[in-house]
């Protein structure tokens, strides 16, 4: 496919952008009730943003289990919280529905976290770090793909924080939104611009 954008962009200009921010509705998701409920409703839906939190670990060799899966539509993302209530076998019928496409990023990290705490078998996701190379651009980081794409910058100001706190902060919450959405909305966008070139081929 012909390269569409820059392949990549510097640290410096990245910095100099306005703030992207998720203006749809967050739910927190926090017992099984409200995860079935969910789960029901994305089972809906054909494309969705995907990515995960975990509480970072400062210690030498050691890591904490997920603690977060963010699921996000166009306008709404559903946060599911696992500490309190460990709702990931209600997440594995949508994980592993292959008509439901997942869109994330480094899927393989999430994908190995997740192992560790259920089985399953992943179906229908797309990974962006390799989806992005096809429109020419070399960036591996959600920050800086958003960034070259729409030219707004991704704040990675909460991703060390507490993600097993009792109470989740308005920051995190909108910080864990925009990523999973923020994912949906590079895919959707890409998809849009191939579209729009192969209309302009056939004419």
């Amino acid at each position: 496919m012909t390269e569409m954008f820059r392949p990549t962009i510097e640290k410096t200009e990245l910095a100099q952008l306005q703030p992207a921010q998720f203006e749809g509705t967050i739910i927190v998701i926090q017992s099984e009730r409200e995860a079935k409920k969910a789960v029901a409703a994305l089972m809906k839906e054909k494309v969705l943003g995907f990515d995960t939190e975990t509480r970072p670990s400062f210690a030498k060799g050691k890591s904490n289990a997920v603690c977060l899966v963010q699921l996000s539509t166009e306008k709404t993302c559903f946060l599911f919280r696992l500490k309190e209530n460990n709702c990931l076998p209600l997440l594995k019928p949508i994980f592993e529905e292959e008509k439901i496409l997942k869109i994330g990023l480094s899927l393989k990290d999430d994908f190995h976290a997740i192992h560790k705490q259920m089985e399953f078998g992943p179906a229908g996701f797309i990974d962006l770090q390799t989806y992005v190379k096809d429109f020419g651009i070399e960036d591996n980081s959600l920050s800086k793909i958003y960034a070259i794409i729409f030219n707004m910058r991704i704040s990675k100001a909460q991703r060390l924080t507490n993600w097993e706190a009792d109470f989740l902060t308005d920051k995190q919450k909108h910080y864990a939104a925009l990523d999973a959405w923020a994912a949906l909305r590079i895919y959707e966008e890409l998809e849009k611009r191939k579209s729009d070139i192969s209309n302009l081929n056939n004419k």
